[in-house]
């Protein structure tokens, strides 16, 4: 499985992006999609999983009701609407998948094998 994230840039304080991450290869084989970022000096962070067919999608705290995720299985894609964007949004985006099985509470990194390279976002005050 292959992913390539995309849709990054500059935006200011309460203004909007839309991420998008394109999957190639094996995607039959995905149980579970996810968002995670990094901000400078801090640990990569999850911050939305959704699970195959898109009925279910769990959000961290700090982006639940600004966040929205959705899929696309025919493409297939996974996509990132982020609205009411703080500076503190601000980190590498990171779109990460799962194939073995998908749970709410797969929240961090290492339950994920593949992931795309990640795309900035810079949110200015």
């Amino acid at each position: 499985v292959q992913l390539q994230a995309s849709g990054g840039g500059l935006v200011q304080a309460g203004g909007s992006l839309r991420l998008s991450c394109a999957a190639s290869g094996r995607t039959s084989n995905i149980a579970g999609m996810a968002w995670f970022r990094q901000a400078p000096g801090k640990e990569r962070e999850f911050v939305v999983i959704i699970s195959r067919i898109g009925t279910f999608s769990y959000y961290a705290n700090s982006v639940k009701g600004r966040f929205t995720i959705s899929r696309d299985n025919a493409k297939p894609a996974v996509y990132l609407q982020m609205d009411s964007l703080e500076p503190e949004d601000t980190a590498v985006y990171y779109c990460a998948a799962r194939a073995e099985d998908f749970s709410h509470t797969y929240t961090s990194a290492q339950h994920y094998a593949y992931w795309g390279q990640g795309t900035l976002v810079t949110v200015s005050s």
